[in-house]
């Protein structure tokens, strides 16, 4: 810790120096849980819904994955940062119909299969 609080190439504040190691070590618990951290992630794509696109700054499957987080895996992310996360992993396209990015976005999941429940993967290793 006090190594990390003496560089200055970082920010030099203990309450999230703690979170980000607290968050690593869960996020270690969840690779030897899940497999990977992709596999716990992707547990929580949510149904096709008819909200309006862009329209959100959460959903519920953000919320539950808020949640689960919260439960015992990390430090409280709220559901307005986990719908964010999930909409630059590609589990939530939320773009207009005729927006480029939707196209793009498509392709890419389709590029990008998720590992199916219980395979267990090496993302960080």
């Amino acid at each position: 810790m006090a190594r990390l609080l003496a560089d200055p190439g970082i920010v030099r504040h203990r309450g999230k120096i703690d979170a980000v190691i607290n968050n690593a070590r869960r996020a270690c618990d969840l690779v030897v849980a899940e497999g990977s951290l992709a596999a716990f992630v992707w547990r929580f794509e949510p149904e096709k819904d008819n909200a309006e696109p862009q329209s959100r700054s959460t959903s519920p499957a953000s919320e539950k994955l808020s949640k689960e987080r919260a439960s015992g895996v990390g430090d409280l992310v709220g559901a307005t940062t986990v719908y964010a996360f999930m909409q630059a992993m590609g589990l939530v396209n939320d773009h207009v119909e005729g927006c480029a990015m939707r196209s793009e976005v498509e392709q890419a999941r389709m590029n990008c299969v998720a590992p199916p429940r219980g395979r267990k993967t090496n993302v960080l290793r």
